[in-house]
C-alpha cells in the first residue's frame, strides 16, 4: 500500500471519529434540555398570592373574598381562592328563630387551554344556619397554602377553618381540608379550649380513608398545622 492510500484512510478514519464524537456531543445536549425542560413542567411553581382586584373577571365567588393564590403543575395554571361571609341572615335557609348565619367558601380554578379561561374544578362548603347563640364561622389565618409534598408535580392545598355555635364555652369544629388535583383529603376534629396550666379538653381528630392512606408527608404536614391552632385559651 502506497503512502497516498494510507494518507487517505487515516484521513477519513480521522474525520469520522470527530463526526461521531460531535453527533454524540449534540445528543447529549439536547437530552439535557429536554430534561431540564421537564424537571421545570413536572414542578409546582410560581406560587404567589393574588389580590381580589386582581383576579380573572371569569372567577367568580360567593361571600367576602379573603385570600387566593396563584401557580403552575403539571396540571396547568391554578387560581384557589377562600371567602367568608360573616355572621348575617341568609335566605338561603330556613330560620325558625332570631338565628344568625355563616357560610365559609373555597374555589378552585383550572385554566383552559384550548379558551384561555379557568374553569371551576372544585369548591368547599361549610356554614352554620339559623344559630340563636355565638356563630363562630372563620378560616384560620396562615393556613391557606399550596405545597408539593410528594414531589410528584401537583400541588397539594391546604384550607383550614373552625366554626361553631354554642352559648357557652365550648370546643368549635375544626377542620382541614386539602385537595391534590380533584382528590380530597379530609381531618375533622374540635379545637382544645385551656381552663388552666394543667386543664384543658377537647382537640381530638381523625383523618378521613384518604389521609390514612396518603403519603406520611401528608399527615405530618396536617397534624403540624392542626397542632399549631388547635389550643385556645380562655
Amino acid at each position: 500500500m502506497n503512502k497516498v492510500a494510507c494518507f487517505v484512510i487515516l484521513l477519513f478514519l480521522l474525520l469520522s471519529c470527530q463526526t461521531k464524537v460531535k453527533n454524540d456531543t449534540q445528543v447529549i445536549k439536547e437530552t439535557s434540555e429536554n430534561r431540564e425542560i421537564k424537571i421545570v413542567h413536572d414542578s409546582v411553581s410560581s406560587i404567589k398570592n393574588i389580590e381580589e382586584k386582581n383576579l380573572p373577571s371569569e372567577i367568580s365567588f360567593e361571600g367576602k373574598f379573603k385570600d387566593a393564590i396563584s401557580w403552575r403543575d403539571r396540571l396547568g395554571e391554578h387560581i384557589a381562592l377562600i371567602a367568608e361571609t360573616g355572621i348575617y341572615i341568609s335566605p338561603k335557609f330556613k330560620h325558625e328563630s332570631d338565628g344568625g348565619d355563616a357560610e365559609l367558601f373555597g374555589y378552585h380554578y383550572l385554566l383552559n387551554g384550548n379558551n384561555k379561561q379557568y374553569n371551576l374544578t372544585w369548591k368547599v362548603y361549610d356554614f352554620i344556619s339559623d344559630c340563636p347563640v355565638d356563630i363562630f364561622a372563620e378560616f384560620i389565618d396562615n393556613t391557606f397554602k399550596v405545597t408539593d409534598l410528594d414531589k410528584n408535580g401537583i400541588a397539594e392545598v391546604w384550607i383550614m377553618y373552625m366554626k361553631g355555635c354554642h352559648g357557652d364555652v365550648s370546643p368549635e369544629e375544626m377542620k382541614i381540608i386539602m385537595y391534590e388535583g380533584d382528590k380530597k383529603y379530609a381531618m375533622r376534629g374540635e379545637n382544645k379550649i385551656r381552663i388552666s396550666k394543667n386543664e384543658s379538653y377537647g382537640g381530638d381528630f381523625k383523618f378521613d380513608d384518604n389521609f390514612r392512606n396518603a403519603p406520611k408527608e401528608f399527615r405530618d404536614f396536617a397534624l403540624d398545622m392542626w397542632n399549631e391552632n388547635v389550643e385556645k385559651r380562655l
